[in-house]
């Protein structure tokens, strides 16, 4: 599947994979900086955002998705940025494509399966009926009891989009990721990684616990974990100075 993807900026690719229900548009603001430096790709992943609409949803397929697109892009190599599910398809990229990455930058997960923690958020979203809703302000009062905290609802509001006039669609093939949500949470496979790889967990997280370094650092063989302080699982939203500072430290030594 060739996917979604949007451009900035020139040099060295840098590739960057959103998080589940996410897409290439909450990954922006830091596109436009880090293209002071790099080529910046955002991809959006399959059944998010732009990109196709599928029945299936594997970190495999998704792996094979990044790699289709990259070959047609004609970029032989990259270094990536992956947050949170896309954190876990870069990690798939490097077991099944490695030679398509450089370094790699993991945000905010880690190499474990995870148990189901997205019940209030499926709730909200299966609450909100569109056909009843004529403005996005309306979805934000609605799932304002079920999803208190402001940034998550915006984070969610932006899969909104007007596919005509008066009818409002989510961006995301919401059921299909809700079927296969215990794919999405599972286990990396085992396999040894070679690749210069920098984990970036936040300090109010649980993705990343300290009993889970050894681990990664186990696989991850030339692999470091740093923490970044006040922030939550949307390090690069929360602190986005910090996290562009770490980043950039990374990649470009």
């Amino acid at each position: 599947m060739i996917l979604f993807h949007k451009e900035f900026g020139q040099g060295k690719p840098l590739v960057i994979l959103h998080g589940l229900f996410g897409f290439s548009d909450n990954w922006q603001s830091h596109a436009k900086h880090f293209s002071t430096y790099f080529r910046v790709v955002l991809l959006d992943l399959r059944n998010h955002g732009r990109s196709q609409w599928s029945e299936s949803h594997s970190y495999e397929e998704m792996a094979s998705d990044v790699a289709e697109t990259l070959d047609e892009l004609a970029i032989p190599k990259a270094h990536f940025i992956g947050h949170s599910m896309g954190g876990k398809v870069l990690m798939h990229l490097a077991l099944s494509h490695p030679n398509y990455i450089d370094k790699m930058v993991v945000v905010d997960m880690g190499i474990k399966s995870y148990p189901m923690h997205h019940q209030d958020i499926i709730s909200a979203i299966r609450s909100v009926s569109l056909n009843d809703i004529s403005a996005r302000s309306q979805v934000n009062e609605q799932l304002k009891d079920l999803i208190p905290q402001e940034g998550v609802r915006q984070f969610l509001l932006k899969n909104l989009f007007w596919k005509e006039k008066g009818v409002l669609e989510w961006r995301m093939n919401f059921n299909v990721l809700v079927r296969h949500m215990d794919h999405i949470l599972s286990e990396l496979p085992h396999g040894d990684v070679l690749h210069e790889a920098l984990f970036i967990r936040g300090q109010r997280s649980n993705y990343i616990l300290d009993d889970d370094i050894e681990a990664i650092e186990s696989q991850f063989l030339d692999s470091h974990v740093t923490t970044i302080n006040n922030a939550g699982h949307w390090v690069h939203s929360e602190a986005p100075e910090e996290f562009a500072e770490t980043t950039l430290g990374f990649l470009l030594r």
